[in-house]
């Protein structure tokens, strides 16, 4: 499979129309214009697992806790916490001066009630629940979790950086059903969202929140720290073109690309203006989900033998080229260089592919022609380029394979779908996730085993759930590793999805700017030169 080649449009004309020379002067020094991955379609973070709508949560809203780049929780709009009762009680104290963007204070309510909204939509969250008596508010800065035993991860819970976001809001938005999004955008975080300047499809606006308080003190470094805001203005403006965002970035006339494609890396890396950089190391994790309920993966027999096409490298070479510091293999099921991944069981992903044995698997195990209806994100270029090359490995695999290639949100509306193909269901998807998503089992969705309550897939895997209860009570590191190790076994065993490689995704932004945070795009701290 060959990677997938783009002729940059560098004509001088190429962004004509987008801002007038005079408008680019007069907003030079306030005003911090960025591309994101792809269009907002999500306002909502909570009600959501798309990373440009957690991206944006983060600047209208802010959270309990921080997580830094060594994956730990830091005090944030709590002032700290105290412990008490061997551990099953817990009381957090708000900050002094907190506000809400309509101008009210921040109560501990407001905080019970936005906990409680996303603890339903998040697997961690929901655990803490599970685990909790009573959670309240006592008074109006404490916010109070008495325990039925204790839950030492609980800032990490209200803290993590993965999706969905923990964002707190106002308690008469935060009673909004979380399968429903909120009807207005009002945080506590250090920015302002223009809902009179958003234009679908295009532009959304923030502006700087006056009355937002910082912390005081701490590092900077991810979301921990103070968020201290230099722009008055930021402009998201997309630009689902990569060669004309590219060229964008190059020219002057756009400050920030969120994702530096690997095709364009060499001519950004040439530019003397430009500076290009990985923010997370822990990079992306890309995957092929398959539906539990439907032919042909509703037969286990029949997901194990499909092991022997998937051909990770094969995968990474389509996506970053032969770069391999830009990716890594084989990829288990949590993300490399982190304390919980392991290569436990991988041997299967290991060594040269034979399709004609797995042509033979499969038959053996009891496929006999049925449509795999595999889904990819057009509108995603990494998404789209491993698919491509996904769909080559199944096709020689002797799987009959139709091929859904539509806008990523209109995947994610047949995705939730659970007939047959004939019934506008799907057998498989192509996706990607943040490698913080994959740190352990505690927030990580696609490997719960909890059937139709789960992740489109609905994996019924009652082996992986008990061991993601233990791994909450392990006494230690070494125990919760032993535990992954077990997880990742069982998950190769029974096949949640087939995880097709890390690979390391680059930003861009003009040298200009200074203060660019480690993590994901955050917009606090970065100034201009």
């Amino acid at each position: 499979m060959h990677r997938r080649h783009l002729l940059p449009a560098l004509g001088a004309g190429a962004m004509a129309g987008l801002a007038a020379p005079s408008a680019l002067r007069a907003q030079a020094a306030t005003t911090l214009r960025f591309t994101p991955q792809q269009d907002l379609v999500t306002l909502d973070p909570v009600t959501t697992t798309a990373y440009v709508s957690r991206n944006h949560g983060y600047m209208v809203f802010d959270t309990l806790y921080g997580m830094d780049g060594n994956y730990q929780a830091t005090p944030q709009m709590v002032d700290g916490h105290t412990i008490e009762n061997d551990g099953k009680l817990w009381n957090l104290t708000l900050r002094e001066g907190l506000r809400f963007h309509d101008g009210t204070p921040v109560l501990a309510r407001d905080c019970v009630a936005s906990i409680r909204r996303w603890a339903r939509r998040d697997p961690f969250g929901t655990t803490l629940l599970d685990a909790t008596d009573e959670l309240s508010a006592p008074d109006d800065r404490t916010i109070r979790f008495r325990l039925k035993r204790p839950f030492p991860l609980l800032p990490i819970a209200l803290g993590k950086a993965s999706v969905p976001v923990c964002a707190m809001m106002p308690e008469r938005l935060a009673n909004t059903d979380p399968f429903q999004q909120v009807p207005e955008l009002i945080g506590s975080g250090p920015f302002r969202f223009k809902t009179d300047e958003r234009v679908p499809g295009a532009q959304y606006v923030y502006t700087k929140f006056e009355d937002y308080v910082p912390r005081r003190d701490g590092a900077v470094s991810w979301t921990a720290g103070p968020k201290v805001v230099h722009f008055d203005r930021v402009e998201w403006r997309v630009m689902p073109d990569i060669a004309t965002a590219t060229n964008a970035l190059m020219a002057g006339e756009q400050d920030w690309q969120e994702y530096a494609y690997h095709d364009m890396l060499p001519m950004l890396r040439r530019a003397r203006q430009v500076e290009v950089r990985v923010l997370d190391r822990s990079g992306f994790v890309s995957m092929v989900r398959v539906n539990h309920l439907q032919a042909p993966f509703n037969n286990p027999a029949i997901r194990r033998a499909l092991w022997g096409a998937i051909d990770q490298a094969s995968c990474m070479h389509g996506l970053v080229g032969q770069d391999r510091s830009l990716y890594h293999v084989p990829l288990g099921f949590f993300a490399p260089g982190t304390p919980m991944a392991s290569d436990a069981g991988l041997e299967p992903l290991t060594g040269p592919r034979d399709y004609d044995r797995v042509r033979a698997d499969l038959r053996a195990a009891g496929y006999n022609g049925e449509t795999v209806l595999l889904m990819i994100p057009s509108t995603s270029l990494p998404n789209a380029t491993v698919g491509a090359v996904v769909e080559d490995q199944f096709k020689r695999a002797g799987l009959n394979v139709e091929v859904y290639s539509v806008e990523f949100n209109a995947m994610l509306q047949r995705r939730n779908r659970r007939g047959s193909v004939a019934e506008g269901g799907w057998s498989a998807f192509v996706t990607n996730w943040a490698g913080t998503d994959w740190l352990n089992p505690a927030g990580h969705i696609a490997l719960r085993g909890n059937g139709d309550a789960g992740y489109a897939g609905w994996a019924n895997m009652p082996r992986i759930e008990q061991l993601r209860q233990d791994w909450f009570t392990a006494p230690d590191e070494a125990a919760q590793q032993a535990i992954c190790r077990d997880i990742q076994l069982e998950a190769m065993r029974e096949v949640p999805y087939y995880p097709t490689g890390q690979y390391l995704q680059p930003t861009a932004f003009r040298r200009t700017l200074t203060g660019v945070n480690d993590g994901f795009a955050t917009f606090w701290n970065v100034r201009r030169a």
